[in-house]
């Protein structure tokens, strides 16, 4: 529900915001259990809860989707195992090792066959269209995982011209700013975690974790190297880290902010989850905007 990490896309084309639209469009690519003999498989699930069948849920103006992904695992420790007596009986049957070539073959007729008994493994990965701000919100850190949901929404919805929120040269410049407390976005300060890494082909790299950022052993790494990461905080409602790809990773909402919504209860499912929802999504828009906004000024 409260998300750990989050890909923003920003859209030059407004998308629809008709609920039965979106609702009609994902529920064709609705997800659906693995056979026996497929590996991975994607899907559009219920982002609100389980119990409640929509594919898009719409929280105000807000719409939330979700996509489930399921795979087999096939430990390369069972694979190896169960694949040695055979590379060996067919060498001895050719007389002669098999090539690379002959040996991936083998893996993978292997793998086909252990699939059926493999263990499977599913994960969703939630989101939000802000048609607001024309952003496509995605609940991770992984770009490619965040890639495979907008892949699956251009499938369904048919178009999805989206393209990252910011400016990577912008953003590497204000992330050497805010390492030295300077041009910070509003209403945050600097936190204690920083990654940095020189440009050059060796790209030696030093991280610090709850450490004083303004002290001169970090702020000497400025002059040969470049902030890839930097952790900001706003005081009783979040702290982050801003890589320099444009994601935020590692998003903790204070205990204040995550309680406000505790007087509601749990009698109502529904709403006790759109209250959350909506005060998580607010929180987050408003660190993207300050975010955003601090880029844009500084470029006038």
């Amino acid at each position: 529900m409260w998300f750990k990490n989050v890909r923003v896309y920003k859209l030059s084309a407004p998308l629809s915001t008709d609920t039965a639209v979106w609702e009609q469009a994902l529920a064709e690519f609705k997800f659906s259990p693995l056979s026996a003999q497929e590996a991975v498989k994607t899907g559009f699930s219920f982002p609100l809860h389980a119990s409640v069948k929509q594919y898009c849920h719409a929280c105000q103006h807000l719409l939330f989707f979700a996509v489930k992904r399921q795979e087999k695992i096939l430990p390369a420790a069972v694979i190896n195992e169960e694949m040695q007596p055979k590379l060996e009986a067919m060498e001895q049957e050719k007389g002669r090792p098999l090539s690379r070539k002959e040996k991936q073959s083998l893996k993978e007729e292997l793998q086909l066959s252990l699939l059926p008994r493999a263990f499977s493994r599913s994960t969703l990965t939630q989101g939000y269209y802000d048609p607001d701000n024309q952003w496509l919100v995605i609940n991770s850190g992984s770009a490619s995982k965040a890639e495979d949901v907008l892949a699956l929404l251009r499938k369904a919805l048919g178009s999805l011209p989206a393209l990252p929120w910011l400016d990577n040269t912008k953003l590497t410049t204000h992330l050497q700013l805010w390492l030295q407390n300077q041009a910070l976005p509003q209403g945050f300060s600097l936190g204690a975690d920083a990654e940095l890494k020189a440009p050059d082909e060796e790209g030696a790299k030093v991280k610090f974790s709850n450490h004083l950022l303004s002290a001169d052993e970090v702020q000497s790494h400025l002059q040969h190297k470049l902030v890839t990461s930097i952790g900001l905080e706003q005081p009783d409602r979040l702290s982050l880290a801003v890589s320099d790809e444009g994601a935020l990773k590692r998003l903790k909402f204070h205990d204040l902010l995550t309680g406000q919504n505790d007087e509601l209860g749990w009698d109502d499912l529904v709403a006790r989850l759109d209250a959350d929802l909506l005060l998580m999504a607010s929180t987050v828009n408003q660190a993207l905007s300050a975010i955003q906004q601090q880029l844009n000024s500084a470029a006038e």
